[in-house]
């Protein structure tokens, strides 16, 4: 059987396991927005600025001041504020620990150690109502928000790392899977009927640590990466017990001797920091690859679409607009199955080119019919149709692939430190975007979505001019495509300028 081509049981094992803290990221990322009425009768209840039977009191009564809703009081819209933005601050400050955890613990067991976290969090919330819900809500979100902030490294480094070449990109993209899964999941239980009403929300947002139970069961049946054991750790016999563990009977040794030379490469190298690999100029070009790469992925708009598509979904004359909202959540699951089919075919660089030139042909006819869909009724037909084009090009290739590009793009010394920056980077314009975006709507009005336009313009033109295909390629040769771009020196030149750099670079 030919290297780098096998799938077995155990690798599917390994992948679907690692997924699930994708999952729960994605459940996480969407369960907080179904229930908020209820969850804000709660805050204000806890807080003692609103009862609801002062609110029945004022339904009925013809005389005097409408009692108003328990969002509209100030401490409970700050609390609930707090309770959205904390799980991406949460999630900001752990990213930059993914290397640290992957490196000390591996890739299996730092999976493993960290769903604590995950347990501790769903129980915070998941018992809100024996003390402050406020106050347990908003602890439980900041330590999940910690622990996808953790997971969203550790899961996409690990399948990058464990995967054959030939479906590196699909078993890559697998990790977007989850997230998507996780955020319909979310969405379908948080209904009022099912777990999002007055009893039941609790539970709702208790579930989230569920996934870490399962995976807390199945991590022990997973090998750990071959090439940590044998580049970071130098097991070679672990390492190869490891591979023929994810690839069945074969001959390991070309995976091996590639390993091999990746490690005489890092040798040669200085300890690759976060400020070493942001200063040095050795792993510029490739660090501004992977942080446009997840910039492109949130300052694409797709978090206004799924923040504020029930709303929009209103304004188009939808009667049930939250049903609407679920088929989006549909619709992006269905296209990234289908980027996990193409992406091993298309190739990374061609499915991005296509999916932000899409999303931002969609972005303007968004714009367009909400404009004039006051004047024409079938203009809203156009927005709703744009809205769902959007999602499908987005997972198509800015949702899925930014996550695992990173892992390609860097040799196994750096990889740890780009992965935290890239997740910092998308953490971080999550939050911004999440905080902005209001504002920028209320400013912008219906035109808010050219905005994103022209950003997804951009995006697309740096994708053509600077982004190389990886598909297929192993790490030496991707490394290689942005060797070609620099200035030529001789190899022994060369290799002591790039150490001297990183020196230079870790010692400042």
């Amino acid at each position: 059987m030919e290297s780098g081509k096998q799938l077995t049981g155990t690798l599917g094992l390994a992948v679907f396991t690692a997924a699930l803290g994708s999952l729960q990221y994605g459940y996480s990322l969407g369960v907080i927005n179904a229930p908020q009425k209820v969850i804000q009768r709660h805050y204000g209840q806890s807080l003692g600025v609103w009862s609801e039977k002062a609110a029945i009191l004022s339904e009925n009564s013809t005389e005097g001041e409408d009692q108003p809703e328990a969002g509209a009081h100030s401490a409970v819209i700050m609390y609930w504020s707090l309770s959205v933005a904390i799980f991406s601050i949460g999630g900001v400050v752990s990213s930059f620990l993914v290397g640290f955890v992957g490196d000390v613990r591996g890739r299996v067991k730092g999976m493993l150690a960290v769903n604590v976290l995950a347990v501790a969090a769903g129980l915070l919330m998941g018992l809100c109502k024996m003390w402050k819900p406020h106050i347990m809500v908003i602890s439980g979100r900041a330590v999940m928000g910690f622990y996808c902030g953790l997971t969203s490294g550790l899961v996409p480094m690990y399948i990058g790392e464990i995967a054959p070449k030939a479906y590196r990109g699909a078993l890559g993209t697998l990790h977007q899977l989850a997230v998507v899964i996780g955020i319909l999941i979310s969405q379908v239980i948080g209904l009022d009927f099912l777990l999002g009403n007055d009893d039941m929300w609790p539970l709702l947002l208790g579930l989230s640590g569920a996934p870490a139970v399962l995976q807390s069961l199945l991590l022990p049946l997973c090998p750990e990466s071959p090439r940590y054991l044998y580049i970071v750790l130098g097991k070679e016999k672990e390492a190869r017990k490891s591979l023929h563990r994810l690839k069945g009977e074969y001959d390991p040794t070309p995976d091996l001797e590639e390993m091999k030379r990746e490690k005489q490469e890092m040798q040669k190298e200085a300890k690759v920091s976060i400020l070493s690999l942001i200063r040095s100029s050795v792993y510029r070009q490739q660090l501004i690859v992977a942080l446009m790469m997840h910039l492109s992925q949130q300052f694409s708009g797709i978090n206004a679409i799924f923040y504020y598509s029930t709303a929009i979904f209103y304004r188009a004359g939808v009667s049930q607009p939250v049903y609407a909202t679920i088929g989006v959540g549909v619709i992006n699951t269905i296209f990234t199955l289908v980027s996990v089919a193409l992406v091993d075919k298309a190739g990374r660089r061609t499915m991005l080119l296509v999916g932000l030139g899409g999303m931002c042909c969609c972005a303007v006819a968004m714009t367009v019919g909400l404009i004039f869909q006051n004047e024409y009724s079938w203009m809203s037909y156009i927005s709703m149709s744009a809205i769902f084009l959007f999602v499908s090009f987005f997972e198509i290739g800015p949702g899925p692939i930014p996550w695992f590009i990173v892992a390609e793009l860097f040799s196994q010394g750096p990889r740890p430190a780009a992965i935290a920056l890239a997740g910092c980077c998308n953490w971080t314009s999550n939050f911004i975007i999440g905080m902005t975006f209001p504002y920028i709507q209320a400013w912008t009005g219906s035109y808010v979505f050219i905005l994103f336009a022209g950003l997804l313009f951009g995006f697309t033109v740096f994708t053509y001019l600077r982004v190389p295909e990886t598909k297929g390629k192993t790490f030496e040769e991707i490394a290689a495509v942005f060797q070609k771009g620099r200035k030529k020196l001789p190899p022994s030149l060369k290799a002591d300028t790039e150490l001297e750099q990183l020196k230079t670079a870790t010692d400042a």
